[in-house]
């Protein structure tokens, strides 16, 4: 290579190098602050406080159960949306969600109102997938796990910071809780300002630009364009212009327009077929399908907890009786599982051979810390138990998502999260519709926390018996391949 050469090269990749930081920045600091909200650990007793003045049934049967409905209803537009519209009006969508979220908090009255407020929420909620892959799109593939962490960072330091301010103005300050959703207000709409300079990507993983699914041998897939009976042309995102244009007359404005709805059309029809061969490919694999199942049921009980778990503190030590420690609790659980999750990149164990056997101890774990939550109803030990139960959890989901991720393309594993939070969705819907919702069974709080005990004792002894039949199947196939071998 001449000396021109070298020089061209050093010269794009310290553009390259330079490229990721600005974007990265901006998105660190929208993550930060919209989960800077010094509120949400308090925002069961702000309802049931004189703010608003909601009853507890209101609250817990009639209101948040909107959350659920709108999230999952919002989920897969709004996965096609992203992906086609290339991020960043989505992610202003989530901040100016996130704003009138907030300022229903501060000014709406009446149950039909707040049930608005937790739909503008879902809206947000459904539109982080934005967030997190936006910064795919606009950096280099090699900085991928770097970007990925600072974000990550940043969005738990965001909530750790914002659940610690919140305490120390209620606890030490005498803050209202209104005065906190002021703050928090504020805090979204810096967030939302942010979103304004973020460079809009040329590319996203699906609509604009050609992808090819990649697995790794070791899961048993193969590269779904090397299967037998699916067609390469079928597995393009982007189809072949040229063919939809040589059918079409030339030199007319309205044969110009029927040119791009053309376009759209086959894009489109394109990149669901796309996804089809991708779904069926990846979750052909045993070891992915066992990982993908303990995350969509974990993250429905899951939610479920986090859901309504102050509630169950504001009947056990209420708001208006005791001093009440959720801010801290919310910063410790989020410390503690943060570090349990960086040590978990140290641990190395066989998890093909123990992991479902390990999945059902720490989901049996989960189902304990639940139930003693329930029963022992002493407000200090409910703290010490969410803790260990969040812990926990964040520990075993950064596990399945490390083995799902380690053997998948981006494209691939953009397609297994979304679905795998599309069916934990499903079925907490159900779960909410039967168990929490006033048309179901409307059931109160300590004999919902039962029933998610019980679900995840029942997570526990699925897993359990899928392992043991697992390892037990894994034992006999070298005594059978010596017996053979005999023969």
């Amino acid at each position: 290579m001449d000396a021109k050469g070298m020089i061209s090269r050093r010269g794009s990749m310290l553009l390259s190098r330079a490229g990721w930081v600005f974007p990265t920045c901006l998105l660190c600091s929208y993550g930060f602050f919209a989960n800077l909200r010094p509120s949400e650990p308090f925002l069961t007793p702000y309802l049931l406080g004189p703010d608003k003045n909601l009853t507890e049934k209101q609250v817990f049967n009639q209101i948040y159960p909107v959350w659920t409905y709108s999230y999952l209803a919002l989920l897969l537009p709004v996965f096609l949306a992203t992906d086609y519209l290339r991020y960043k009006p989505v992610i202003i969508l989530q901040g100016m969600s996130l704003i009138i979220t907030w300022f229903m908090l501060l000014y709406a009255e009446g149950v039909l109102a707040v049930q608005f407020l937790e739909f503008f929420y879902g809206i947000s909620t459904a539109t982080e997938i934005a967030y997190y892959s936006y910064i795919y799109s606009v950096v280099d593939l090699k900085m991928y796990q770097k970007v990925t962490s600072y974000c990550r960072t940043a969005t738990l330091t965001g909530y750790t910071v914002g659940s610690i301010i919140g305490q120390i103005l209620v606890s030490v300050a005498n803050w209202s809780l209104f005065s906190l959703n002021v703050i928090s207000l504020t805090c979204v709409s810096v967030a939302f300002a942010t979103t304004w300079f973020l460079p809009t990507p040329n590319k996203s993983l699906f609509f604009h630009q050609n992808t090819k699914c990649h697995v790794d041998k070791e899961m048993n897939i193969a590269e779904p364009s090397k299967q037998d009976g699916v067609k390469n042309e079928d597995l393009t995102c982007v189809p072949q212009w040229e063919d939809i244009e040589s059918q079409i007359p030339l030199n007319s404005e309205e044969h110009m327009v029927d040119i791009e709805c053309a376009e759209k059309r086959a894009d489109l029809r394109n990149v669901l077929k796309l996804l089809w061969n991708y779904f069926l490919h990846c979750y052909s694999s045993r070891t992915l399908l066992c990982w993908s199942v303990w995350w969509a049921l974990s993250t429905c009980g899951y939610h479920q907890v986090i859901n309504y778990t102050q509630g169950l503190w504001e009947k056990i030590a209420p708001f208006s009786n005791t001093d009440i420690y959720n801010g801290s609790v919310e910063a410790v659980s989020t410390l503690l599982g943060a570090v349990a999750v960086f040590a978990v990149g140290y641990v190395k164990t066989s998890w093909s051979t123990w992991g479902e056997l390990l999945l059902s101890l720490f989901s049996l774990l989960i189902a304990t810390s639940v139930y003693i939550m329930d029963t022992v109803r002493n407000i200090w030990v409910c703290y010490v138990s969410y803790v260990i139960f969040r812990s926990i959890y964040m520990i075993l989901i950064t596990i399945a998502t490390f083995q799902i991720a380690a053997h998948l393309s981006m494209e691939c594993y953009a397609l297994v999260f979304g679905v795998n939070t599309f069916v934990a969705l499903v079925l907490q819907t159900l779960m909410t519709l039967i168990v929490v919702d006033s048309s179901g069974l409307g059931l109160d709080l300590f004999t919902q926390f039962k029933i998610y005990a019980g679900y995840f004792a029942a997570i526990a002894f699925i897993f359990f018996v899928s392992g043991v039949y697992h390892l037990v199947k894994k034992c006999r196939r070298p005594q059978d391949t010596q017996a053979s071998s005999k023969a």
